[in-house]
């Protein structure tokens, strides 16, 4: 046997071992016995679906036939209700992300459901978001725009995605870490029409997810890149500083996307599906593709690691949502 296909079929022998070894008891041990559905609650061709087809693709070559359904609307918030009211039996789970896990359930009065109806699963990509202003801003890093910003007040306007998005708070905490800039927030619909406002320079900021296209138009001297919001430097992008090695320690924040279930589902089926997960996310094809999409895969998530991330990015936006008036309560 030739050494390639040698090597391809012990780790298809271990990938089989490590999931024979997964738990499984009780009414939970014929798991799967039918197609398992991935809600996307957004619509069809954005970032759930570059993040979530190839999750299901990999799914179902290691654990059985999985598919996509797309249920958009309210941000997020009605695809989310339907996989909270659905059985909790692992045949319905939800790609979900800060938005619908943590900002919707805090500044919704009635979104269909509540942070506490799903368990969390794996967590498949994180991602940054970055300053980038306008070349007319004579700011390097953030240090710079801060001075600039408060020795011109009200002149420098932001842009994000929409009010309440993970953008929108980044963008008011920094103001207030900063000591209360005066700057003016203008929402868009989208990251796309922001940036290219931001290009023409009808706005001066806009704080966006890090990503390849972001990188080009900084290289082609359009914008600049001050400063992401991960506690790390980013390995696409290693040039960039972050906001903590700009002098603003408390200003961290990443985005992210997982696997989600409904609240009373088994733990054998949760561990089965995670460590699953896990498998598929050591494949360096399913790695690559994320990062080539400016995402950071996690290859080393679990059900516990998940939750911790989610309860602190509950910790880090809540006193944010309720300082602006953005709070159900």
């Amino acid at each position: 046997m030739p050494s390639f296909s040698r090597r391809r079929f012990v780790h298809a022998l271990s990938g089989a071992a490590a999931l024979a070894a997964i738990p499984r008891s009780g009414q939970t041990a014929d798991y799967p016995s039918r197609s398992i559905r991935l809600v996307l609650p957004y619509g069809a061709g954005g970032a759930g679906d570059q993040i979530g087809r190839p999750w299901v693709d990999k799914m179902s070559s290691l654990l059985g036939p999985t598919f996509v359904e797309y249920i958009g609307g309210a941000g997020g918030a009605i695809g989310a209700a339907a996989v909270a009211r659905e059985d909790p039996d692992g045949y319905s789970l939800l790609l979900g992300n800060g938005s619908t896990q943590v900002i919707i359930p805090l500044t919704s009065a009635n979104p269909g459901y509540s942070a506490d109806d799903f368990r969390a699963i794996y967590r498949l990509i994180s991602s940054a978001l970055v300053f980038a202003v306008h070349p007319s801003v004579p700011a390097a890093n953030l240090r710079e725009l801060i001075a600039y910003a408060k020795a011109n007040p009200g002149k420098l306007s932001y842009g994000t995605p929409g009010i309440g998005t993970g953008n929108h708070l980044v963008g008011e905490s920094f103001k207030q870490q900063a000591g209360a800039l005066d700057m003016v927030h203008v929402p868009y619909r989208g990251v796309s029409q922001a940036t290219n406002d931001l290009v023409s320079g009808q706005i001066s900021l806009v704080i966006a997810v890090m990503s390849v296209q972001l990188q080009q138009l900084s290289e082609a001297g359009k914008i600049r890149l001050l400063a992401v919001t991960t506690e790390k430097r980013l390995s696409g992008a290693p040039d960039i500083p972050t906001a903590v090695e700009s002098g603003m320690p408390d200003l961290r924040y990443e985005g992210w996307f997982g696997i989600f279930a409904p609240k009373l589902t088994d733990d054998a089926i949760i561990d089965r599906i995670a460590q699953t997960t896990r498998l598929a996310m050591a494949d360096p094809a399913l790695q690559a593709n994320y990062r080539a999409q400016g995402m950071e895969p996690d290859s080393n998530s679990s059900p516990d690691k998940f939750q911790r991330i989610i309860d602190a990015t509950t910790a880090s936006l809540a006193p944010v949502i309720r300082s602006i008036g953005l709070s159900k309560s």
